[in-house]
């Protein structure tokens, strides 16, 4: 089971390198091994260009994907658990989860006294975001953005339908602020940023594999078409760009697998876990952070070896903390209440849900947020130009 190398091999490794090349402050997680060799502070542009869902094994088995795969210089690995709403924020901050203390897509948060969709910042039954309650969401995560730690001008480019969430917002620092709607008019920002802008570092945040992949999974003739429309648009950067000074790194939040409704386990089957249960599950499917009633623990730790064998095991969450399957050093000061009492970490291609009263009962074919290969390691591309 591989878990996140955050010693020089992971995605917060990345981070700690770019913060050095672009003349921020010493980090506290050490550079990433696999850009030892690259001079990262002597280019005038450096863009991260992030896919989110692009697994390095879902990569490295389309070879017809010939332009990524001729600048994939191996893999890394995510942070834990390996979701959008975990790893971009370490994009976004440069800290590991450790730290910025986001843990999944649904997190308790004791401070509101909810259980929250963090990106769109709802609480899971419903209603306004943060924002528009009165929260004022940059104080409230009290992250320090990246962009906010380095000491040249940024941008951030962002599909139009989030750029301007509360997530984002909290999370943009002194950066310049893009929308994109498709790939083409992403494509075209990124060149003319590139070649013309003054900003020297330029974040992009791509979706749409990651959401193809959810819809018709990832191993899909749709997403198989779309992953060859990204490999085109590298290509055409590293074509329209040549001779910009610039280095392209292309990289990743997770990867996926897919699942079948087979693979679907509800709670709606299992009442007598329910009932061991003080709130609705948190994290993700994959990997779901369990809040028990007192004194039943013993119980759940039966119920899930005899039920669910072969399929999740329980973890007591203060053993994640003790193993560093978030990250290194002074946890956030609210990690130990967003992660519970147990994790169920689901084995194979395997999901676990409940439901609330009210909720639209969908299932995604393609998921993330578990511990394995296809999810936690995600390619590391680069190219200067």
């Amino acid at each position: 089971m591989p878990l996140p190398d955050y010693s020089g091999g992971g995605i917060v490794n990345l981070m700690s390198s770019l913060q050095t090349a672009l003349g921020g402050p010493r980090h506290s997680y050490p550079t990433l091994d696999l850009l030892s060799s690259v001079p990262l502070g002597s280019y005038r542009k450096i863009l991260l260009w992030i896919v989110d869902g692009l697994g390095a094994n879902y990569l490295r088995s389309h070879p017809e994907a010939a332009t990524l795969n001729a600048h994939m210089k191996g893999s890394i690995t995510s942070v834990f658990p390996p979701t959008t709403a975990t790893a971009v924020t370490t994009f976004l901050t440069g800290d590991a989860p450790q730290q910025h203390g986001l843990t999944g897509w649904h997190i308790y948060f004791r401070e509101l006294g909810a259980v929250l969709a963090v990106l769109p910042g709802r609480a899971r039954y419903g209603g306004v975001g943060l924002g528009q309650a009165g929260i004022n969401t940059t104080a409230f995560h009290g992250h320090i953005p990246f962009s906010d730690k380095i000491s040249c001008d940024s941008v951030m480019l962002s599909p139009a339908y989030i750029a301007e969430s509360d997530f984002n917002l909290a999370h943009l620092g002194r950066s310049r602020l893009l929308g994109h709607r498709n790939l083409p008019e992403f494509t075209a920002q990124l060149a003319d940023l590139l070649i013309n802008s003054d900003e020297r570092y330029l974040y992009a945040y791509w979706s749409e594999l990651d959401s193809i992949g959810h819809k018709s999974g990832i191993w899909s003739a749709e997403a198989k078409r779309h992953l060859l429309e990204i490999d085109q648009a590298f290509g055409y950067l590293l074509e329209q760009c040549r001779g910009s000074d610039s280095l392209i790194i292309i990289c990743a939040d997770h990867g996926q697998v897919d699942t079948r409704p087979s693979d679907w386990i509800s709670l709606d089957d299992h009442p007598e876990l329910v009932e061991m249960l003080s709130l609705p599950l948190c994290g993700e499917p994959r990997a779901a952070y369990c809040y028990l009633r007192a004194g039943c623990e013993g119980a759940f730790d039966d119920y899930v070896e005899s039920e669910f064998a072969g399929k999740i095991s329980a973890y007591p969450s203060s053993e994640l903390l003790g193993q560093n399957w978030f990250g290194l050093g002074t946890p956030h000061p609210q990690l130990s209440w967003r992660i519970g009492d147990r994790m169920l970490l689901t084995q194979a291609n395997y999901t676990i849900k409940d439901w609330l009263a009210q909720e639209n009962r969908y299932e995604l074919i393609g998921v993330h947020g578990g511990a394995s290969s296809d999810e936690m390691e995600v390619p590391l591309i680069h190219m200067d130009i």
